[in-house]
């Protein structure tokens, strides 16, 4: 039987180096304490902020100091919960660091509502008056611009309170999803057990076997209807938060306010969706190819994973995709290379999957930290890009933290899944000019326009179905399953056209964890846009593009994302990077058009 193995049974060397954080829990532990103890130490700056600008800095490096500490101490904690959902002790010291990140966002709560108490001229004489205040004039401005939606000082200290429970829904979802759910057994072709897992389910879904692809796909989608109920109230009640914490700080909708914080106008979003829904005949011929590919009449939903390439997957063992992966990156620079394949070596990676163990891959770290991956590896090409994937943002956060102070390290999701997806498009340029293969070719070309497909296509279908699901809160609607399964299934309708879709589908979106994060997904499909623009700019000019696009990421949060892009070359406040990728990715149908 093929069986998902337990944490204890993956190799030490296959797990990310959570010791180089702490050495023990027990050390965590005692860090805790250290940094629960002094929260209080803010309150002596309370009613202070603009008192002098001496007094300023005092504060902002104070807070600067807590917040690192704060920051290393949750960000282990949350790595070790993500390891297995299942082990109560992680989960129980997950809990109290994001309790205790809480407290000390509600301790710092008047720090800005303070300054907003100044005007601009005023803070200029400030920075004036003490030089150590200039590297914060671009966090000033920012702070200035939000004082419009920055509410009294009990207010913004009740909201900073609260953080701990508007994040509720989603960490029902996530453990419920995680640790809770059993997902079937079905019978592969060869007449193995197979237990479906978060983990393995698209994998599974591209198996050659039509059959069996149709039996996972309705054993796993019956098994969401089995908690319906469940995920339809935490959904629900998730984007009831988003659209109430926007009106108490005085935005029109969730989407203003989601889209204020990285300065993006709501025109950004809207331009997207309309761009791409102009444009689904693109994607329509691609489901027409799968269809001749895979010799069907009526492609049906658990075809959509199907590889239109002939043949068995090849198998990508981790080393030989670190090998891809790395050598892909040449354009990008020497210097930028090799600190990848170092952080590769250092155990960045938790690599493989386990029970309980968090689906899905991501990147974190903090700026006192190394940078740390999790992983489900399952050797094979779409695994390769998925490292690729997250070694862009780890990269990323490598060279701001070592170009940017403190307060300029979080940059936004909006320019993050930029660097992501600049990695997977130099993987598959690398890969089809250096292969010789053909089947391998093949398979890499049908990767990666699943993978356009499932970022543009995809990821504006969830933004779309975002919007709506939002308006109906907005409008005073009611948001049942039943009402999710109308609107998404008339989306993925639409979307797919040449396919069949079912029933089981208009349920999809019961395992898309990005709705729980507050229109966080239409940055995805802003960022392989502006990735395929960078991308074929370095191929075109070289070096030069290439020292514009580290310069980039090197300048982290210390500019709004539409202007950090703009120096690596691209404008996300018009239609042309979308257009120029759909251009690209009509240039690679052709291609395999031509195979098949």
């Amino acid at each position: 039987m093929s069986s998902v193995p337990e944490r204890s049974d993956i190799d030490a060397e296959d797990k990310w180096a959570l010791e180089s954080i702490f050495a023990s829990d027990e050390d965590w532990e005692d860090a805790f304490e250290d940094v629960r103890d002094r929260i209080d130490d803010l309150d002596a700056y309370e009613g202070r902020v603009t008192e002098s600008p001496e007094t300023l800095l005092e504060l902002l490096e104070l807070r600067e100091e807590l917040m690192r500490d704060v920051s290393v101490v949750s960000t282990y904690a949350n790595l070790r919960s993500s390891e297995d959902t299942r082990e109560q002790a992680y989960q129980a010291m997950s809990a109290r660091a994001e309790s205790m990140a809480a407290d000390a966002r509600s301790a710092a709560s008047y720090v800005e509502p303070e300054l907003q108490e100044l005007d601009e001229s005023e803070l200029t004489a400030f920075v004036d008056a003490e030089p150590a205040l200039a590297e914060y004039e671009h966090y000033f401005d920012d702070v200035l611009r939000g004082k419009p939606h920055t509410r009294s000082k009990e207010v913004e200290e009740l909201l900073a309170d609260l953080s701990d429970v508007t994040d509720a829904a989603s960490e029902v979802y996530n453990m419920l999803s995680n640790a809770d759910m059993e997902f079937p057994t079905v019978e592969d072709p060869d007449g193995e057990a197979v237990e479906i897992s978060l983990g393995n389910f698209t994998k599974l879904q591209k198996h050659p076997n039509r059959e069996f692809r149709r039996e996972v796909h309705e054993a796993f989608y019956d098994r969401w209807a089995d908690v319906r109920n469940s995920v339809g109230t935490s959904l629900k009640k998730s984007v009831t938060a988003d659209v109430k914490l926007a009106r108490a700080r005085n935005y029109e909708t969730a989407r203003e306010a989601a889209l204020d914080g990285p300065n993006v106008p709501v025109e950004v979003y809207d331009t997207l969706v309309e761009t791409v829904e102009d444009n689904l005949d693109y994607l329509h011929r691609h489901a027409d190819l799968k269809a001749q590919a895979l010799g069907v009449d009526d492609l049906r939903m658990w075809d959509l994973y199907a590889s239109m390439a002939t043949g068995e997957q090849p198998e990508i063992g981790y080393e030989q995709a670190v090998e891809h992966v790395v050598e892909a990156v040449e354009p990008l620079g020497e210097a930028y290379q090799e600190r990848m394949a170092e952080g590769l070596d250092s155990r960045w990676v938790d690599v493989y999957e386990n029970r309980g163990k968090r689906s899905g891959a991501f990147s974190a770290g903090t700026y006192d930290t190394q940078p740390f991956i999790l992983m489900n590896y399952q050797d094979d090409v779409a695994s390769m890009f998925t490292l690729a994937h997250e070694l862009g943002h780890s990269m990323h956060s490598e060279l701001t933290n070592e170009a940017q102070p403190w307060q300029y390290s979080s940059y936004d999701i909006f320019v993050a899944e930029v660097a992501s997806t600049v990695n997977e498009t130099l993987l598959t340029h690398h890969l089809l000019e250096t292969v010789e293969d053909e089947a391998f070719r093949r398979h890499v070309l049908d990767e990666y326009l699943e993978r356009f497909r499932s970022t543009l296509f995809r990821q504006t279908m969830f933004a779309d179905f975002e919007q709506r699901i939002h308006d109906v809160v907005e409008d005073g609607g009611a948001l049942t399953p039943d009402r999710f399964d109308e609107l998404y299934g008339d989306l993925k309708a639409r979307y797919y056209e040449p396919a069949v879709v079912d029933d089981r589908i208009a349920r999809e979106w019961m395992r898309i964890p990005h709705f729980y994060y507050g229109y966080y997904v239409y940055q995805y499909s802003t960022g392989i846009s502006a990735a395929t623009a960078i991308v074929e700019r370095i191929r075109e000019e070289g070096e030069s593009a290439a020292v514009d696009y580290r310069e980039a990421l090197r300048m982290g949060g210390s500019e709004y994302p539409l202007d950090v892009l703009r120096t690596a070359g691209v404008d996300m406040r018009t239609a042309d990077p979308i257009e120029d990728a759909l251009a690209v990715y009509g240039t690679y149908l052709d291609e395999m058009a031509a195979l098949i």
